[in-house]
């Protein structure tokens, strides 16, 4: 083998996971990638579009057949079976692996099943006799999953629980297998670990409420994760001494149709259907029909425990992938070790699952071709000892320009003073929501004052323009509102996203309440609203409006501390 170019076999090479993987690899032209499947003419169809580096060649391989005869023709350096679903693999699940120790073939797979990942250890020593790596769940789950947990880890004296979820894009076609997969677990039992038991949960009834919000970005809609078969159930409490409960989720959008599926499973748990496998196939066509819902998806590991002090600590990581750069994520961690070994990094030999094998860093890189943002939160005792812009925003706080950041970074209260000006709306709707809230008068040149009274993790801001009052309290939002800024206007509740972006700080409207009634958000009271740093003073720049109103009042001006 010419450690100068590489020959790469896909088995599953035109499927959700492996085509994506090609398309990742497909700039390196030291690779030859073999796009491997049952039907040939998928293989050539696939293999016949464009090309940006890599050499495609299509195969015919079912990995059911005589797979060693098929390997000794091909020759491939490094195999990656990317076809699944690895929950029902048979009697002899690792037969594609053992083939490949038998001949002399690394080998790599997106496996994310407990049972088959955390098995593949049966094979290291004949691995190790033959000098191959072998390597099981090279995939969202435990080979990101884990690389995020080890970013979290620092500053814990003892962890006691972590949570980590996966929430696909609706709009994003998920393979059948990938359908397969979790049908075939639907309410069965997945052992799990809860207070420090290994106890029996029950796939897609056992869940838990989260919302994915990276820092700095606008959050995911909150929703419900059912407890899915993942190698991390199996994997962290041998990582974690201690650990006393882990939990691994799937939240799909639109959550009408999880709440069907966690149904069928109850039915399943009852013993009134054996299995919703039989079911796959029209799961797969519903979820085309009926896809509806923001084209993001997310994933998220949270870890809970004590900090070294003994107090309360909990840190999370969060990822947002926009439209259609999700379904690319799964295959990120084989593509890294892919481009290590080209780099003359080749794996140890011996079977082990893909955890702990690669770091953020690792996927940093990645992640950065595509419109994906990750980040890291963190929470101490009940949060109110930490700035509340600061909590809010984590590790995105680093954004903020300095003028920005010192107005908001204190616990204590402040008075800032400055100047403004106001302009109105003329409708009668937007005047007389003015008057209610007491939004100024109109000006050209107002003076004005806010004072920020900061205590128990509330901000209540005092904003005087020319004489004239008018108050809102701000507090870091909870629940549905989770990882949102909530700012309370007499009756009106706001809850807001706090975005850094080109060396402003965007507040961007989610979602408002009337007397605690939910109202529709495309009639909320938004508009361009943002702060920012010039000539070294802290800027402010504030519109709201509705189109039932129109412009309701725009303020903008400067603030600094004010003299004693």
């Amino acid at each position: 083998m010419s450690e100068s170019r590489l020959r790469i076999l896909i088995v599953g090479g035109y499927g959700t996971f492996g085509g994506r993987l090609a398309q990742l690899l497909g700039d390196e032209p030291r690779l030859t990638l073999m796009i491997a499947g049952r039907t040939l003419a998928k293989a050539q169809a696939f293999c016949a579009g464009p090309t940006r580096g890599a050499t495609l060649e299509p195969v015919k391989l079912d990995r059911n057949g005589d797979i060693d005869t098929a390997l000794a023709a091909l020759k491939p350096d490094i195999l990656v079976d990317a076809s699944g679903p690895f929950q029902i693999m048979g009697e002899r699940p690792y037969r594609v692996a053992q083939a490949c120790i038998r001949q002399g073939i690394d080998y790599l797979d997106l496996a994310d099943s407990a049972a088959f990942v955390t098995g593949i250890s049966v094979l290291d020593a004949e691995a190790k006799a033959a000098d191959v790596a072998v390597l099981s769940g090279c995939s969202s789950f435990p080979a990101l999953s884990f690389a995020a947990l080890d970013a979290l880890r620092p500053g814990f004296a003892a962890i006691a629980s972590v949570e980590a979820g996966i929430a696909p894009s609706p709009r994003v076609r998920m393979g059948l297998n990938v359908i397969r997969a979790v049908s075939s677990y639907a309410g069965k039992p997945i052992s799990v670990l809860r207070q420090g038991q290994q106890v029996s949960g029950h796939g897609l009834i056992d869940g838990i409420d989260m919302t994915i919000a990276p820092p700095g970005k606008v959050p995911m809609k909150r929703r419900r994760f059912l407890l899915a078969d993942a190698p991390d159930l199996a994997l962290l409490p041998l990582a974690l001494p201690g650990l006393q409960s882990v939990f691994t989720g799937a939240g799909t959008e639109p959550q009408v149709l999880q709440r069907l599926l966690s149904l069928l499973a109850r039915l399943v748990r009852m013993n009134l259907l054996a299995s919703l496998l039989p079911l796959a196939p029209l799961f797969h066509r519903a979820g085309s029909l009926f896809g509806v819902g923001a084209h993001r998806g997310g994933m998220f590991v949270q870890a809970t425990g004590k900090a070294p002090d003994g107090t309360d600590m909990q840190r999370s990581w969060h990822l947002i992938a926009e439209g259609e750069d999700g379904p690319f994520i799964p295959a990120m961690a084989s593509e890294a070790l892919i481009r290590r070994r080209l780099s003359g990094i080749r794996l140890p030999p011996g079977a082990n699952s893909a955890a702990g094998v690669l770091t953020l860093s690792d996927f940093e890189p990645l992640f950065a071709r595509f419109a994906i943002a990750s980040g890291i939160r963190e929470t101490r005792g009940d949060g109110t000892d930490t700035p509340l812009y600061r909590r809010m925003l984590g590790n995105a706080w680093s954004d903020l320009p300095k003028a920005v950041a010192d107005l908001h970074d204190s616990t204590v209260s402040q008075l800032f003073s400055g100047r403004a000006k106001v302009e109105r709306g003329r409708n009668w709707l937007a005047r007389m929501t003015g008057a209610i809230i007491s939004f100024p008068a109109q000006g050209d040149d107002v003076p004005v004052s806010v004072r920020f009274d900061r205590g128990r993790g509330r901000e209540l801001w005092t904003r005087t323009f020319a004489g004239k009052s008018f108050k809102s309290q701000q507090s870091a939002g909870a629940g549905a509102d989770e990882n949102l800024l909530v700012e309370t206007f007499g009756p009106f509740r706001i809850r807001i996203a706090l975005v850094p972006r080109q060396g402003r700080l965007l507040l961007v409207i989610r979602g408002w309440r009337f007397l605690g009634i939910p109202l529709p958000l495309f009639l909320a009271p938004g508009g361009d609203t943002y702060e920012e740093a010039r000539d070294g003073l802290f800027r402010f720049h504030v519109e709201i409006a509705s189109p039932l109103t129109g412009l309701i009042v725009r303020y903008t001006g400067w603030l600094r501390p004010a003299q004693d």
